[in-house]
């Protein structure tokens, strides 16, 4: 740094200028000796510590003041942080509204779906774990409309029926009773689900699906009806598609000649025999067979029914049986029954 001094008077003028520029600040006498300790054990020296400070617009600090000594920097460090600025809201957060209980008249206005209703508040907690106790609890946000009625996003065509229930335990006719079942269910009222489930036609539906039960492929079975007459009425641009539909309730297809020997559903024969007696029928979807005191006409029952309640027009008639030779004298007898899908 000596040497190059002696350059010239403008070389030093500019070397003056950039200092006083940049302005820094003599290292103090430990921090020097550090520096020289770091070379001489060829040690990488530490990367310095950056310490962001806020303050106060009044507090503003000076350029030359940052670079302060290391003494300084590590007393800053100990100085608590300063407390964050308390912020008021001037408005309540819908939190804080739904922990406070909402309360609610004595007579409540009701808009389910469009429907207007009016009934007592006791009315609608009559049974404390249903949806319609909770919603009228105080603990949840209830909207309304533009009269003021409180709202219920659903269908209010059977609500009637649920509020006649929550007066006086009066229960719905026969042909609303699944309607009314699938709104108890909705609302979660226990009591109205367990009455209606031991009436007619109810307790019948479940009778009639403990025999379905033991035909498991009921289903899957039905919905292939329901395809392949699809797909025969498109191809033939027909109103109607025909099928044909295997119904049998033995275990073994039979003929007249061994039916009076065996006086149950089930009777014995060696694996070589079954065998024999293994075949398909020609036909479309075949059910069967099952053990139960149903018969092929309770099946064919079925199948209609659901068929219905699918909105399919569906006709049956016998139209013989399958006679397919099997062995010796032995001829398959199974049922054989056309159906004829409707589709307009």
């Amino acid at each position: 740094m000596q040497q190059n001094g002696s350059s010239g008077s403008n070389g030093s003028d500019g070397c003056s200028r950039d200092r006083q520029s940049l302005s820094f600040s003599p290292l103090p006498s430990a921090t020097t000796t550090r520096v020289r300790r770091f070379i001489q054990e060829r040690r990488t020296l530490p990367l310095p510590r950056v310490m962001v400070v806020f303050s106060a617009a009044g507090d503003t600090e000076k350029p030359g003041d940052a670079m302060s000594n290391s003494d300084s920097a590590e007393d800053e460090l100990r100085k608590p942080a300063s407390p964050a600025p308390n912020f008021t809201l001037t408005k309540p957060l819908h939190s804080s509204l739904s922990s406070q209980e909402q309360e609610f008249p004595e007579v409540i206005s009701l808009n389910v779906g469009g429907t207007y209703f009016t009934t007592r508040l006791s009315t609608l907690r009559r049974f404390e774990d249903t949806m319609l106790a909770a919603m009228f609890s105080g603990r949840h946000y209830i909207p309304r409309d533009a009269d003021g009625r409180y709202f219920i996003d659903r269908d209010g065509t059977y609500f009637g029926d649920i509020l006649n229930f929550l007066r006086e335990g009066e229960l719905p006719h026969r042909d609303r009773v699944r309607a009314v079942h699938r709104e108890a269910q909705y609302y979660s009222i226990g009591p109205l689900l367990d009455n209606l489930e031991d009436s007619q036609p109810l307790t019948g539906e479940r009778v009639r699906q403990a025999f379905l039960d033991l035909l498991p492929y009921y289903k899957d079975n039905l919905e292939r009806i329901v395809e392949i007459a699809k797909l025969r009425a498109m191809q033939k641009k027909a109103r109607f598609a025909k099928l044909k539909i295997c119904v049998y309730k033995e275990e073994m297809p039979i003929t007249p000649y061994e039916r009076p020997l065996f006086n149950s559903l089930r009777f014995e024969r060696s694996d070589s025999e079954a065998k024999l007696f293994e075949h398909h029928c020609e036909v479309d979807v075949s059910f069967g067979p099952w053990e139960a005191v149903a018969d092929v006409y309770d099946l064919l029952h079925c199948i209609v029914s659901d068929l219905a309640e699918r909105g399919i027009t569906a006709e049956q008639q016998c139209i013989g049986v399958c006679d397919k030779h099997l062995i010796n004298h032995y001829y398959c007898k199974r049922p054989i029954y056309e159906f004829k899908i409707t589709w307009w």
